[in-house]
């Protein structure tokens, strides 16, 4: 990590790295207020025992939907959610992508908080909602990409930028028991409430503290100032057009789409029938089910840490080039993932499922690691577009699998379950091989800007004057 003052201390009060942990902070409420349902909806339709003055027992439901109607409401958010990828990422490089991310998580927030009132007023209504709620939080990711192309120095992309993202997995991890506890304790209406009063009140320090460009930040020292300028060039006053056609020509592109469509299918299935599965199947009650469904977002979140730090350290020691680091971790990902969720569907007990399915999603933070700051690579100042891009593909499986899901799982058997899991595992097995195939590290030719050599070569030196001036000899500028 570049340094620009001399204690650890200040290291880490540095503004990108101020930036980056409430960003990490801004995921963690994005992913409490998206899994929130995954873990209600268990409370919402379970039976429960009613007993009259009379002494008649009777079984009744909160809301009795079944399978179909289940995999509806969890998949609706993804029907806002994919309108909203391509719009975040252009607002995020016109207007600044740090307002457009807070705005995204307020709005979602607020909605939180309504919907225990909507849901009683009909499977239609609460689904209405959901998609709205989706609509908002869509222009989080793309966004943020416009964030790091003005904060994130080249040699720090994928440690800035992996901190950022496994908040989403820190957030899946304390939403799945926390809602639990909630909803055995409290009610199912509080694990809307409080993920959304928490939101709110990050959604304040975020407008507060995070500015869109270090230029704007009243806090920023000069010295910092001026390494993120010469590292980054005047990122501020490029004036962005987008070459739309050479997007969706470029196979760069698809290998970065297709990585993000097939792990998202694995990690929307787990992430929206894991609770489901951990109580119809395995017989785990709401709250330890709900513990249970965390552990693979756990060691997703710990592992996207190192991978992060590793990636970049590779890179600057040369030891692989940004195309081959990509790949070995993306691939490397991918297959793991294959065997262990298919190894999830044979598994003969509990805790071989359970520790299979937590392998399998947890190790899917070395494939984060590579294909989502792949983007920044490939075309830094289109970034992101590009993520609105990839995420528009990506949230089709979030569409998709919950519905495929419940179509599948009539019964709540065992053999149901195991063709979920192998329809991901199958899927993780492609996204392998298409992105080896495919995916690139290097800037591409219609991302370059016209310069003369003279230009690009000042450009390079200038960035490699900039770490060798703060700390950081060991680098190779490959971009």
């Amino acid at each position: 990590m570049a340094q620009t003052e001399g204690s650890l201390w200040k290291t880490l009060l540095l503004r990108r790295n101020v930036v980056a942990l409430l960003a990490f902070l801004g995921f963690f409420n994005v992913y409490t207020l998206r899994v929130n349902l995954s873990v209600a909806i268990v409370a919402m339709t379970k039976n429960y025992t009613v007993i009259a003055d009379n002494g008649t027992i009777t079984y009744m439901q909160d809301f009795p939907w079944d399978s179909k109607q289940r995999g509806n409401i969890l998949g609706s958010f993804f029907y806002g959610y994919v309108l909203t990828q391509l719009a975040g990422g252009w607002l995020g490089t016109k207007i600044g992508g740090a307002k457009v991310f807070g705005t995204g998580v307020f709005v979602t927030a607020l909605l939180s908080l309504i919907t225990p009132f909507m849901a009683n007023l009909g499977i239609g209504v609460l689904i209405a909602v959901r998609v709205i709620e989706g609509f908002f939080e869509g222009v989080t990711y793309p966004c943020i990409h416009a964030v790091w192309a003005r904060w994130a120095p080249p040699q720090e992309r994928t440690r800035l930028a992996s901190f950022g993202f496994s908040g989403s997995f820190f957030g899946t991890v304390v939403a799945f028991p926390a809602c639990g506890f909630f909803a055995e304790k409290l009610g199912w209406p509080s694990t809307f409430y409080i993920p959304a009063v928490v939101a709110i009140i990050w959604c304040i320090t975020w407008f507060i503290c995070v500015k869109d460009d270090p230029e704007s930040d009243p806090w920023i020292t000069e010295n910092e100032l001026k390494f993120l300028q010469d590292a980054l060039g005047d990122v501020k006053s490029q004036q962005v057009t987008h070459p739309w056609r050479a997007f969706f020509r470029s196979m760069p592109v698809w290998a970065i789409v297709s990585a993000h469509f097939c792990e998202n299918w694995g990690f929307y299935t787990m992430l929206t029938q894991l609770p489901t599965f951990m109580n119809d199947t395995l017989q785990f009650e709401i709250q330890a089910a709900g513990f249970l469904s965390a552990l693979p977002y756990l060691v997703m979140a710990i592992t996207l840490q190192i991978a992060g730090v590793l990636v970049d350290r590779l890179r600057r020691k040369n030891y692989f080039t940004t195309t081959q680091v990509r790949k070995i971790f993306n691939c490397g990902a991918f297959l793991s993932q294959t065997v262990f969720m298919i190894s999830a569907a044979f598994a003969e007990t509990a805790f071989l499922t359970i520790l299979f399915i937590t392998l399998a999603v947890g190790l899917g933070a070395f494939s984060w690691a590579a294909f989502s700051v792949n983007h920044l690579d490939i075309a830094p100042q289109h970034a992101g577009v590009l993520m609105g891009i990839s995420n528009t593909f990506a949230t089709f499986s979030g569409i998709i699998s919950p519905s495929v899901a419940g179509y599948v799982v009539q019964h709540k058997s065992k053999d149901e379950w195991r063709i979920v899991f192998c329809i991901s595992g199958l899927i993780y097995l492609f996204g392998a091989i298409f992105y080896a195939i495919f995916a690139s590290g290097e800037v591409q030719p219609w991302a370059i800007e016209k310069k003369n050599e003279n230009q690009q070569n000042n450009e390079k030196n200038k960035e490699k004057m900039a770490y060798e001036n703060h700390g950081m000899t060991d680098i190779t500028l490959d971009r």
